[in-house]
């Protein structure tokens, strides 16, 4: 049977279910939890929430991963959905903003607590055999195409330079409904393809699956929400954490992973990076060098 209760009526019924097991402070971020607003939730920090309870930012993650969430992001990410839809934007901006108020320390420090957040929970899920899968494709790929839409394009970017830049051809896409199909076109056998995608289930991931498995190319999904539903359809799934308050940059914690792909090729075929590393500063050098006399 399809579960109809709101996610606070989940957490709650969690809460109660594991009341027993908690300890006093545990019952305490639980009791502030359930008992205040999504939105209240959804903007603070784990140092935020510890000082309202009285307990600590450590003790708000572990109580977060009783409850059944792999952290705070993804507690956040659960009550996100309900508020989201409810809301219109405009008025999310402005209740973020409410939230965050005028102090500028207080902003500078907001982000910092975010991203780390969030980086945190992307380290934490962090999977060898999938980290080893991705890595095997990206090094044997004849070439990559690498995808991402709208804010997760520069990530596909950032990943698609980097891979250049070692000798590995790459090529990006961001393009939607028919204009895609050309970049598809040219995909084929023994390529990879490593595609950006945080949470929402676009048509275009679907076609971008099918049309790589059809010509026999590798497929890294680099997600938040997506691994579950295409964990069978893909050779690997890496965890990127996005943000549901969008203080953050929604590409960071999936650029943080592309950096990690790039340094383990690096260690895996250093003569080639090194290599192709001295080229591209030997060309630098030549467009920043003086022009010789009959250039002009």
């Amino acid at each position: 049977m399809e579960n109809t209760h709101s996610p606070i009526e989940q957490l709650r019924a969690m809460v109660r279910q594991l009341w027993d097991e908690l300890s006093p402070a545990e019952r305490a971020v639980c009791q502030y939890v359930v008992s205040n607003s999504p939105e209240q939730i959804l903007f603070a920090s784990a140092n935020e929430l510890g000082r309202a309870t009285g307990t600590s930012n450590a003790t708000v993650v572990r109580t977060v991963q009783r409850l059944g969430f792999d952290g705070l992001p993804a507690l956040k990410r659960a009550l996100a959905g309900e508020f989201t839809s409810a809301v219109a934007p405009d008025v999310r901006l402005q209740q973020r903003i409410s939230h965050v108020g005028h102090d500028l320390s207080a902003i500078w420090s907001r982000v910092f607590d975010e991203a780390r957040e969030r980086i945190d929970q992307c380290r934490a899920l962090w999977d060898a055999d999938s980290f080893k899968r991705a890595l095997e494709l990206l090094v044997n790929a004849s070439s990559t195409l690498v995808y991402g839409v709208g804010a997760s394009e520069p990530a596909a970017r950032h990943l698609a330079l980097k891979l250049g830049r070692r000798g590995h051809r790459a090529r990006t896409s961001s393009a939607t409904g028919f204009t895609l199909a050309d970049d598809l076109l040219a995909l084929g056998h023994g390529e990879a393809v490593v595609i950006f995608q945080p949470g929402r289930r676009l048509k275009e991931i679907t076609v971008v699956i099918d049309r790589a498995r059809q010509v026999g190319a590798g497929v890294i999904l680099i997600s938040d929400e997506l691994g579950g539903a295409f964990a069978d359809r893909v050779d690997a799934v890496l965890n990127a954490p996005h943000t549901p308050t969008g203080i953050t940059a929604e590409p960071l914690t999936g650029m943080i992973v592309a950096d990690a792909l790039l340094l383990a090729i690096d260690s895996l075929d250093e003569n080639r990076s090194v290599e192709h590393s001295h080229q591209l500063t030997a060309l630098r050098e030549q467009l920043l060098s003086p022009p010789r006399p009959g250039d002009r």
